[in-house]
């Protein structure tokens, strides 16, 4: 017996008592329970979080200084992706060499950028994670995908405390990508590699209100 075989075969077990005629009434289900575990203070459980999963996090209310300071540190090499919407108030003086998506750059354009520049819907402090859904200043999902370099800004504001309210926030109608740290597996041998489904390195600058 396969196992949706055995998952389908329980819940009709446990409807087995259950009247057909007995109708579904979702408001009446109880939903007083307990959906958040943040705490107060969401932005330092979120850069905790984020750290855990190996991404470098930076608190700032200076957002240039910091990306100019992130992107000096890690000498990315090549060109900086930098998609439409970003705001150009972040940007470090300079052109320095940078690119956009328009028009949209092939596999072999987007592999061989050095790394990305996004913001973001929102962030999730009890998970570590960000979430991009191909709003402005983020483009599509093969950008953050396939540069091996991702440095990501994340207002203070769009940090949600647990996944619940995330998710109340989000429009589930948008493409959604969840990230939790650089891209890293442990298939084999349960060795962790670091870069093997999207950026290796993940940078991220949290900007204060």
């Amino acid at each position: 017996m396969s196992s949706r075989a055995t998952v389908l075969g329980r819940i009709r077990s446990a409807l087995a008592d259950v009247p057909v005629t007995e109708p579904y009434d979702a408001a009446s289900i109880p939903r007083d329970y307990r959906d958040s575990h943040a705490g107060h203070d969401v932005i330092g459980l979120f850069s905790e979080r984020a750290a855990d999963y190996r991404a470098t996090v930076t608190r700032t209310a200076d957002p240039r200084t910091a990306i100019a300071a992130a992107l000096s540190h890690r000498q990315v090499p090549g060109t900086l992706l930098v998609p439409q919407g970003f705001p150009g108030e972040w940007l470090p003086d300079g052109d320095g060499n940078r690119c956009g998506d328009t028009p949209p750059l092939d596999v072999r354009e987007l592999d061989a950028v050095g790394g990305v520049l996004t913001t973001c819907a929102l962030a999730i402090a009890v998970t570590g994670t960000i979430v991009l859904d191909a709003g402005p200043g983020q483009g599509r999902r093969a950008l953050t995908l396939l540069p091996d370099y991702h440095l990501c800004v994340v207002r203070a504001d769009q940090i949600a405390a647990d996944v619940p309210e995330a998710l109340r926030r989000l429009d589930p109608r948008r493409p959604l990508t969840f990230i939790s740290g650089p891209s890293a597996t442990s298939d084999i041998e349960l060795e962790r590699v670091e870069g093997v489904h999207g950026p290796r390195t993940l940078d991220i600058v949290v900007v204060d209100s």
